[in-house]
């Protein structure tokens, strides 16, 4: 099993904290995000690793090479960082997709070492880890079926029928990604550049099945604006061994 990590974002609502530094290089109680992402990853023994950067790619590209010199890392650029979002820097990895299982991870969330380890090591092949709670209309939620199954994902789904948030991390097995990938192609062909990825995934749910497993018993968190930056230190800083 490989991962790949999306970090090629802008992060504009985290101006002017992100400004000068991409959001997965932000400091979360002494380690960065990307660095506690890549530490969960090597836990569990995966080394093989695609990072699609973009937006300040030099200094990540820095911090990973004298941190995580260990690593089989690949990096994949996404040029066009300003103008898309997750579906295409995904669309930008769909010829590795094709031929492996993959973690797929965004670059911006925070969890702890066993929420990775329960998405591994769910029975089913093809998981969402989701956060089992009341959501806004802010969160990419999915909609529960029989068995564990998702039946609809996306941000625009009504919240009263929502199970929870998909918070970002996945177990995706190599039969699914090799149709996953046909979805990104058709998604973005069709102008999609703006899209997240979520999107290809709801293309093809009738026809594949997506399982989620619930996570809410940890803390996870994604970084999306200042306040979650804050709350992220707090936590993390009130028990250090055992968050994030």
């Amino acid at each position: 099993m490989k991962a790949i990590i999306l970090t090629a974002g802008v992060s504009r609502r985290l101006y002017p904290i992100t400004e000068t530094t991409p959001k997965c290089l932000l400091d979360i109680g002494g380690k960065t995000i990307l660095e506690r992402q890549l530490d969960s990853l090597k836990n569990q023994q995966i080394n093989n690793i695609t990072i699609v950067l973009g937006y300040y790619r030099e200094k990540i590209m820095d911090f990973i090479s004298t941190k995580f010199a260990d690593l089989n890392i690949e990096y994949i650029i996404n040029h066009h960082f300003f103008e898309t979002n997750t579906a295409h820097s995904v669309y930008l990895c769909r010829n590795q997709l094709r031929i492996d299982d993959y973690i797929l991870m965004n670059g911006d969330v925070l969890y702890p070492s066993k929420l990775l380890e329960q998405v591994i090591y769910n029975d089913h092949e093809t998981v969402l880890a989701v956060d089992v709670k009341v959501c806004g209309r802010e969160e990419v939620k999915v909609i529960e079926g029989a068995n564990n199954r998702v039946v609809a994902i996306g941000k625009k789904l009504v919240p009263e029928n929502c199970l929870g948030e998909f918070i970002g991390v996945a177990k995706f097995s190599k039969n699914f990604n090799r149709a996953f990938a046909d979805s990104l192609e058709q998604l973005i062909d069709a102008g999609g550049k703006e899209d997240y990825f979520e999107a290809a995934i709801e293309l093809i749910l009738n026809r594949h099945h997506v399982y989620f497993t619930d996570v809410s018993r940890y803390p996870c968190l994604e970084i999306d604006f200042a306040e979650d930056l804050d709350y992220a230190r707090k936590i993390a800083e009130q028990d250090k061994d055992n968050l994030f």
